[in-house]
């Protein structure tokens, strides 16, 4: 089919404005949907994953091996992470800032 570019364009208002009341009425009921609108959470709490046995979580404690600041990194006053020296920016008197923050 061809088009031609250079009719004016109709937008949506154009449209809507030259349609009737009993139009407009007609195309509102027939998008109203019956569905109700069910809360996303509460559905979510009956879903399981398959294969993910998260049962022995609650109890379980978990440990994390926390590492001192190396020589060679850097502390952002910025975003208060621990960046390698690479990522420095900007350095400004005692305020270190990373590449993110800069």
């Amino acid at each position: 089919m061809a088009t031609d570019y250079d009719a004016p364009r109709r937008s949506e208002a154009d449209e809507l404005a030259e349609d009737s009341l009993e139009e407009l009425k007609a195309r509102r009921n027939e998008n109203q949907s019956g569905v109700v609108d069910v809360d996303e959470d509460v559905s979510a709490e009956n879903f399981e994953l398959p294969g993910a046995d998260l049962s022995g979580l609650s109890g379980e404690d978990l440990t994390v091996k926390v590492v001192p600041k190396q020589a060679d990194e850097f502390t952002c006053s910025v975003c208060f992470l621990v960046h390698h020296r690479s990522r420095l920016a900007d350095e400004s008197g005692s305020e270190l800032i990373c590449r993110d923050c800069a």
